[in-house]
């Protein structure tokens, strides 16, 4: 059984790495993606939470699968969204 300070600090974790990733999204849709390589590590960071978050979900009760279940829905829309931002061109293009 998963303790309740090893499920919140392991949810303040993710929500960490969420943050940083975020920045990266908005980084990366303003500047046309300068920054690959950090975009690629915020992504990498996300899936490594998302698997860590299944082995923890294993030994979880009902009420921090439900916590953890949020917090995986969090994570995948962010790579969701990740993945679908264009890397070629800036969404706002100046020709016309």
């Amino acid at each position: 059984m998963t303790t309740r300070q090893s499920i919140d600090n392991f949810i303040n974790r993710c929500e960490s790495v969420i943050l940083l990733a975020e920045e990266q999204y908005e980084e990366g849709s303003r500047q046309e993606h300068y920054h690959d390589v950090d975009y690629s590590e915020a992504m990498m960071d996300l899936e490594t939470m998302l698997q860590q978050l299944h082995k923890m979900n294993e030994s979880a009760n009902a009420q921090q699968r439900d916590q953890l279940h949020r917090v995986r829905l969090k994570i995948q829309q962010l790579q969701n969204k990740m993945i679908l931002l264009n890397h070629d061109r800036p969404l706002y293009s100046t020709w016309h």
